[in-house]
């Protein structure tokens, strides 16, 4: 079994240029003593313990062979003349260090080297390859290998197969249409959610590009721990940090070595979570804070700087699927749950009644508009997407009245994203496996494109965040496939978002333009890009040539 349970963009400028190899240093042996709670000075002295007796061993052993040795060197001079003679004459012993044919001007025996007819006399002045340390070739081809140039992308996909979770690190360079796997880190569980962190934890980061400025990754699993690891080391073997009740466990140092390991708790509490973490959202105003939400029905606060919950919530009765930031107003959290509300809460006012909306089943995912972050999204089971005003809050959840209403899918709508950088395109994913991108106007959503990926059943979907790649779409789902769709091989898409890139992308722009002009003056015909009432499905026709998704 193989499955891509979450993908998350990594903008270019974090990555260093040159990741490092994980080194087990004394500062990393103490770190891992700490973090682990690994009696590791125990193990120390238990070696030393079992190197002693082995030495003590040897020598006995030793002794007991010279013993034996000594007596029979007094065996073997009993050994007749005779028999000396013998083996003399028969091996010609008596002339082995005799020269074949020596030279007149030898002056004596070369000894054992006198049938030697070919030594080499080293040259004095040239470099002996057998002598002189020569740079090591093979440490420049790795790290070559190694090697993520400024131009390039990383996508980063959590992934499980054969029950061993890990999650993949791709780098994708877009010029070359190439995406492969750079490095990959093993997890603890079936990962569920991905979060990028540009704060340093734990430790300054390798590849850091300003003072706590770094690239890091929260990972959320079906355990109650959060793992945070950095990106810019290679084959590390524990993370950074873990944000949860292992970490306590870790600092708490001075436990008897005999003592029974106490049960963790399942009740929840103020200090960590004690179910699967489901979502994990990073503030990018305040980068040291991270929220969690998970199935015990908490959203916590995380502090970065100290690894520990500063704050926790209980704005919902059952599991809380999703959260994420408001992307203006910095201290909102926007969060939805299987008790089928959703709820913008600002953190600084945890006592207080939070506005909260109501849907028809179990909340999916959560979004802000990043265009107008006076609006949000909501997906659900029921494969619905709810567009609401978050300043038009109802006075009671079952009076909620959304902006729009779209019936997105047959089921459930696993998935979701906005374009970061193109206003109006969003993109949808469905454990129907199909993926569906959609043109929101001031008249409502209408889809442009429906598209099955070969992903199987979609479990995410998240467009890049690079303005020169911002048509490009990363797509897992329960076959264990990393889809990159440029959606910009569709004639549809972009007949309809062409005019709608920002700017700074010029050459993005021209190409496109040129492209729908080129597509203008060669069909005829209705445009693909105008959609009929109700958001009824509207295919675009893909050119052949211009096809790319990547796996």
């Amino acid at each position: 079994m193989s499955m891509i349970t979450a993908t998350r963009w990594v903008p270019k400028g974090y990555a260093t240029q040159f990741p490092t190899r994980y080194v087990f240093d004394e500062d990393e042996y103490g770190r891992i003593a700490k973090l682990a709670k690994l009696r590791l000075d125990d193990a120390q002295e238990e070696l030393a313990e079992a190197e002693a007796d082995a030495q003590a061993a040897s020598s006995q052993s030793g002794k007991a062979k010279s013993k034996k040795k000594s007596s029979s060197a007094e065996g073997n001079a009993m050994q007749t003349q005779e028999d000396i003679d013998d083996d003399l004459k028969e091996y010609d012993l008596e002339h082995y260090d005799d020269d074949a044919e020596p030279e007149a001007d030898a002056g004596a025996t070369m000894g054992m080297f006198a049938n030697v007819k070919s030594l080499t006399y080293h040259d004095s002045n040239a470099e002996d390859p057998y002598i002189t340390i020569q740079e090591n070739e093979e440490e420049d081809e790795e790290r070559e290998e190694l090697q993520i140039l400024p131009t390039d992308s990383l996508v980063l996909a959590a992934r499980l197969e054969d029950e061993v979770a890990h999650l993949e690190v791709y780098v994708y360079e877009s010029g070359a249409d190439n995406l492969y796997v750079h490095h990959d880190i093993m997890l603890p569980a079936i990962p569920l959610c991905v979060e990028w962190l540009n704060f340093a934890v734990g430790k300054p980061a390798s590849g850091s590009n300003g003072e706590g400025n770094g690239n890091f990754v929260a990972i959320g699993t079906m355990d109650p721990d959060i793992e945070v690891w950095d990106l810019d080391i290679v084959d590390c073997m524990y993370p950074n940090a873990i944000l949860g009740q292992g970490a306590e466990e870790a600092d708490s140092v001075d436990k008897p070595k005999k003592k029974k390991k106490k049960k963790r708790s399942r009740k929840p509490n103020d200090a960590y979570h004690v179910d699967a973490v489901l979502s994990l959202a990073a503030n990018r105003a305040h980068r040291n804070l991270l929220a969690s939400s998970s199935a015990d029905a908490t959203i916590k606060l995380w502090d970065l700087n100290t690894a520990k919950c500063a704050k926790s919530y209980t704005y919902h009765s059952d599991k809380v699927c999703a959260v994420e930031w408001n992307p203006r107003e910095a201290t909102v959290l926007l969060s939805g749950s299987y008790d089928r509300t959703v709820v913008a809460a600002d953190m600084r006012a945890p006592d207080a009644k939070p506005p909260t909306w109501g849907v028809e089943s179990d909340v999916e995912t959560v979004r802000w508009n990043p265009h107008d972050p006076n609006y949000f999204y909501a997906t659900t089971e029921g494969g619905i997407v709810y567009y609401h005003d978050a300043r038009m809050a109802p006075t009671d959840p079952s009076k909620t009245k959304p902006v729009w209403t779209l019936q997105a899918h047959d089921e459930a709508v696993s998935s979701f994203d906005v374009n970061p950088n193109i206003p109006g395109f969003l993109a949808t994913g469905s454990t129907g496996k199909e993926v569906k991108l959609w043109n929101v106007q001031a008249s409502g959503p209408s889809m442009v494109v429906s598209r099955d990926l070969d992903v199987g059943k979609v479990f995410s979907t998240s467009f890049a965040t690079d303005q020169d790649i911002c048509f490009t779409l990363a797509v897992g789902g329960s076959k264990g496939k990393v889809q990159l769709w440029d959606t910009s091989t569709n004639l549809a898409v972009r007949r309809i978002f062409a005019d709608r890139i920002p700017s700074g992308t010029e050459e993005v722009s021209e190409r496109l333009v040129g492209l729908v002009e080129y597509s203008s003056d060669s069909e005829s015909g209705e445009d693909p890009g105008s959609d009929d009432e109700g958001g009824a499905e509207i295919e675009g026709e893909d050119e052949d040539e211009d096809e790319v998704m990547k796996e």
